[in-house]
């Protein structure tokens, strides 16, 4: 009797107790045992202050050694490089920041399929599959240790040396012809402070990619979809709330931004507009980063619609037949009164249910989602159009639209 009981609730994936993109892997096993984490992911304030110091001070105090802190014949000297102190006081918080956000909230998205039936029991397996297939790749030893040979061999070698170092005299490199020669900040900049940023930054891109084989795959499944619900996606409206999740993930992308186009408008004389069309790549990039997977529904919501618009029509077709004939054809019992018939209402209802049909969207992504993953993107770039004009004529200007 005991067995049957709990049989139904013995498999630990079907609760869902521990779906989670971040809880795993052997650098979180390592933060486990330095007491920087825990299983569910708080000491934040902690991992934050002891990762940026990490990254930074180490930076602050050698390049004060080498006189390259404020003065010294770099042009950009370490306390006026504002890429540097974005990236490692701003992005790496944000960063850490939203693991614990992204465990908070994909947690319960995730359950609402369970919670509104929208898997058929025949497809519960291949659903358990799916997230024990995230629990691999998010538990992959293997994947870290080619994130961080990545970091290495492309974002160090090429990437940084590159395309994102500045091109002068700067506190952490001196130009040269035989190339950029480091300092001893620059060292531990180039060889420490930018891995680490690099593969936090690295790691979400891995975190995106297991999230987006997931939906992949539950996509595959054949969703038992409602045309008519409310949230005019056929049950699916609240992956939507995924934007929410990401976004501190798109604030930090953004400050990232920030920060790199700040310094070369004030020491390169670049001007914001210079900077547009790399703007607009950036934010296409990371609405398709993060909307993007949620696109593999919609050949289902599609289906779903024709099949609700045909459906419903002919119910709704058989429905004001009766009533014409029952109401205008003189059908309806002579002791029948018109007024108080739940007829009326019925019809009222059904036209309502055709018109929740017709409105149903085959994505499920809203216009608030949108606006709201665009704004965390381009908050921190705003400040920048200061660069072009006072903030009094700023204002003025702003003033004159709005009124």
């Amino acid at each position: 009797m005991t067995s049957s009981t709990t049989a139904p609730n013995a498999n630990p994936l079907r609760e869902l107790r521990d779906f989670s993109l971040v809880l795993g892997g052997p650098l979180f096993q390592l933060f486990r045992k330095a007491h920087l984490t825990d299983d569910a992911m708080m000491l934040l304030r902690k991992r934050i202050v002891i990762i940026s110091l990490f990254s930074w001070l180490p930076l602050l105090l050698l390049s004060a050694i080498e006189g390259q802190l404020w003065g010294g014949k770099a042009a950009v000297p370490f306390l006026l490089d504002v890429e540097a102190h974005v990236k490692f006081l701003v992005v790496i918080p944000l960063l850490i920041a939203a693991e614990l956000v992204v465990h908070q909230r994909l947690l319960p998205l995730v359950r609402q399929f369970h919670d509104r039936r929208l898997i058929p029991e025949s497809a519960m397996t291949r659903f358990d599959a799916a997230i024990e297939s995230v629990f691999r790749l998010r538990n992959s030893v293997l994947a870290e240790v080619l994130l961080i040979a990545l970091v290495y061999g492309v974002g160090i070698l090429i990437v940084w040396r590159q395309f994102t170092a500045l091109d002068t005299a700067t506190w952490y490199a001196t130009p040269s012809a035989g190339g950029s020669k480091l300092s001893f900040a620059g060292m531990w900049y180039g060889y420490v402070s930018l891995p680490v940023f690099q593969f936090l930054m690295c790691r979400w891109y891995f975190r995106l990619f297991i999230w987006s084989r997931f939906l992949w795959q539950v996509s595959r499944i054949d969703l038992d979809l409602v045309p008519t619900h409310p949230d005019r996606a056929g049950g699916l409206g609240f992956l939507s709330r995924t934007a929410y999740a990401f976004g501190l993930l798109l604030l930090a992308h953004g400050a990232l931004v920030a920060g790199q186009i700040a310094n070369r408008i004030f020491y390169l004389g670049a001007a914001l507009t210079d900077f547009k069309v790399e703007i607009a790549v950036v934010v296409v990039f990371l609405m398709c980063l993060v909307l993007g997977p949620l696109l593999v529904f919609s050949s289902q919501l599609a289906r779903a619609k024709r099949t609700g618009n045909r459906e419903y029509g002919i119910l709704a077709q058989r429905y004001v037949r009766e009533f014409d004939a029952k109401w205008l054809r003189g059908g309806a019992p002579a002791d029948e009164p018109l007024i108080g018939s739940a007829d009326i209402q019925s019809l009222a209802d059904l036209g309502n249910s055709l018109e929740v049909v017709r409105s149903m969207r085959i994505v499920p992504v809203t216009k608030d989602a949108v606006l709201q993953l665009l704004a965390a993107t381009l908050a921190p770039i705003l400040p920048l159009a200061l660069t072009m004009m006072p903030l009094e004529e700023l204002l003025k200007k702003l003033l004159g639209v709005l009124f």
